[in-house]
């Protein structure tokens, strides 16, 4: 799978390039169009999560094909590469295309020591390939080095890898907080190591 992007940073389409009879998973409405002969199936069991639309899987014909995909809202599109053994914890709702080499990680254990028994704003995901996320505003990075810290407010953090620490805070203890959006909330990060983030406000841009 390769992915090529378009009218980034602010109305981003990404197209998957796919070889013959190689998969991807995405939420339905975001097909923007593909070549004729790609198949669409169901995702099975799972494919509905909380807060999400089902999900399907389209596969290329015997020749390959290509699809384009387009986020709900404006913002940018950015092919995350997963690999080298290293995995990475994304916002919850970021994921525009998922190839089938790419794992989502349910109950990964650091994300639970996090969030404790609460559904976080993270998901984490691991294995080969370019993981297509969706930003409402440009994709930025911060770049880490041994030790070097950073905090992140949880309504631009897009995705950091497994090499980077973290601690999750309250900024006010007295305050609302919701471990599911991140209200309230602060990350704090130490490298080495890239955190991912955008340069609009996911929940007053309304994605």
């Amino acid at each position: 799978m390769r992915v090529q992007t378009r009218h980034t940073p602010g109305f981003g389409v990404a197209r998957v390039l796919l070889d013959p009879g190689e998969a991807v998973r995405a939420a339905p409405e975001t097909l923007l169009a593909s070549r004729f002969g790609v198949t669409e199936a169901p995702a099975g069991r799972g494919g509905v999560r909380a807060g999400k639309s089902a999900m399907a899987v389209y596969t290329a014909p015997s020749d390959g094909g290509w699809i384009d995909f387009a986020p709900l809202r404006p913002g940018d599109v950015y092919p995350l590469d997963v690999g080298g053994g290293t995995g990475w914890s994304v916002h919850r709702d970021a994921v525009l295309v998922r190839p089938s080499s790419v794992r989502h990680d349910t109950g990964w254990a650091p994300l639970q020591q996090l969030f404790g028994a609460d559904s976080g704003f993270l998901e984490h995901y691991s294995g080969t390939g370019p993981l297509v996320l969706a930003a409402p505003g440009p994709v930025d990075a911060f770049e880490l080095g041994q030790g070097e810290l950073v905090t992140v407010r949880p309504d631009y953090l897009l995705a950091y890898p497994d090499t980077i620490q973290c601690r999750l805070r309250a900024l006010d203890p007295g305050g609302p907080q919701s471990l599911r959006t991140g209200e309230g909330l602060a990350v704090d990060f130490a490298g080495p190591g890239t955190v991912l983030v955008h340069a609009r406000n996911r929940r007053l841009s309304g994605s």
